[in-house]
């Protein structure tokens, strides 16, 4: 069973909110009515990504401007070359479920 994180409103399009699962925090993404999740830690220097931006599918660091693609993790611009990790969503009677270790 994947736990609750937020009901669906708390989370509109275009917005993120950070929620911890034990002792991972961990990005929440909703985009287009789509959610996603990330590790809220910027793979280049550890930064708060949930401090950032969130712009269309992509998740720029507050820090060094590093981008993230927030469906695959994938680094997109430079400093961050290595992937953040996502973790599976699913919404479940309007509540946002996050599978994380």
């Amino acid at each position: 069973m994947s736990p609750a994180v937020a009901k669906e409103s708390e989370i509109p399009p275009g917005t993120m909110k950070v929620v911890r699962l034990g002792e991972l925090r961990v990005a929440v993404c909703n985009v287009d009515g789509v959610f996603y999740a990330v590790e809220d830690v910027c793979t280049h220097d550890d930064g708060p990504l949930g401090e950032g931006s969130l712009k269309g599918g992509e998740l720029e660091c507050p820090r060094h401007g590093a981008r993230f693609d927030v469906k695959s993790g994938a680094a997109l611009r430079m400093p961050a070359v290595v992937p953040v990790r996502t973790f599976p969503v699913k919404v479940v009677a309007g509540t946002v479920e996050v599978e994380a270790p």
